[in-house]
């Protein structure tokens, strides 16, 4: 019976979820990004930091975790082997490790379920806190940490120590001479039904997690995209696109992006040079990868975007249990991917390019192997 309702339920139920969980405004959105970066650079330390950044400085971004109680509706419950790995790889190479936000599904769980079921995970995020190289933004479905009297003691409980909890972030650095600032926020902000709506979240806690549980299904997958993620990327980059020297890095539509483009589109692209040089092998191999992975948005690529000025971590919860995220490493910034090879977590580069290529108008990006 259950196997019969997934095929009947899981696509309405999911497209329902999705509209009342994300109707992106544009000017909301443009506001709301505007107010806030200007609020952190008015006052850093309140709402956000402020970081001087360096060409040897490293910063892994992941976001979307949506750790749950480990039942049917927990998304993170497969996601946890690779997090884990992947955590243990950067603290280890000294990452600074910045979590943006929607890491707890605290619309579907209670607070003491989810430190019960997520020990390691808050153990291993620890371990940067204890070299002070841990931030912590809160998104939508973690907004608990930002206005609840009780959240500062349950961080506390979870990680051993104090944390603080932001919005945002604002990295600056210098590239040849020239100022670029790096915004990091959840991307929420703005988003009619996100950005604390209450009925938003009682939707998603009555109606939508308790199906999820009973159809047992994750919709963080590619088959469920639906455009407004994609029309919430595009408002994104429209923001960034009027904006001088600065580059976007935001969680919230589990779709990654880079360089303004979401993956898929890239993929797109390649598929169709090895086509036209006639790469048959190679074109074999990228139809394989897309539909394998979580290479999401729009079926066709977009080719009018100018600037390299907007990109999205995907997310940490998707329905195989690979994850997603962005890095920031000596001068370069990646797409990487954390997957099961043969029963190993694996880090996959999916995108890259130098820090110095957001500076310029156009980027070819280049596709890196396992590392």
């Amino acid at each position: 019976m259950r196997k019969f309702l997934q095929r009947v339920l899981s696509g309405p139920v999911i497209r329902l979820a999705n509209k009342y969980s994300s109707r992106p405004d544009k000017r909301r959105v443009h506001d709301a990004l505007t107010a806030l970066y200007e609020k952190i650079l008015e006052d850093p330390g309140h709402r956000g930091l402020v970081i001087d950044f360096h060409q040897s400085s490293k910063m892994i971004v992941f976001s979307d975790q949506h750790k749950g109680s480990r039942n049917f509706r927990d998304d993170f419950l497969l996601a946890e082997k690779n997090y884990l790995a992947a955590l243990q790889y950067y603290n280890e190479h000294e990452f600074t490790y910045c979590n943006l936000g929607d890491s707890e599904e605290l619309w579907e769980n209670t607070v003491e379920g989810i430190l019960k079921h997520n020990k390691h995970t808050f153990h291993a995020e620890s371990m940067f806190l204890k070299r002070n190289a841990f931030i912590k933004v809160f998104g939508n479905h973690d907004l608990y940490w930002d206005n609840d009297p009780l959240a500062s003691l349950n961080l506390y409980r979870a990680y051993g120590q104090r944390v603080k909890v932001y919005e945002g972030v604002i990295i600056r650095m210098e590239i040849k001479g020239r100022k670029l600032d790096v915004f990091l926020t959840h991307g929420h902000q703005g988003d009619l039904q996100s950005d604390g709506n209450w009925f938003s979240k009682w939707f998603v806690s009555m109606v939508w997690g308790p199906l999820q549980a009973f159809l047992r299904i994750n919709p963080n997958t590619p088959a469920y995209d639906n455009k407004l993620k994609s029309e919430h990327n595009q408002i994104m980059y429209d923001w960034t696109a009027m904006q001088q020297n600065l580059v976007l890095i935001t969680g919230h539509t589990h779709q990654p992006v880079f360089n303004s483009l979401t993956h898929l589109e890239r993929m797109y692209i390649r598929l169709q040079e090895a086509r036209r040089d006639g790469k048959m092998e190679q074109a074999r191999e990228i139809e394989a990868q897309m539909s394998a992975g979580k290479i999401s948005g729009d079926a066709s690529p977009r080719l009018d975007y100018s600037k390299n000025t907007y990109f999205n971590t995907g997310c940490g919860c998707f329905d195989d249990g690979d994850i997603t995220g962005i890095e920031l490493d000596s001068g370069m910034i990646r797409l990487v991917e954390w997957k099961t090879i043969e029963g190993q977590s694996k880090r996959v580069v999916l995108e890259e390019s130098p820090l110095e290529a957001l500076l310029d108008s156009t980027v070819v990006p280049t596709i890196a192997g396992e590392n």
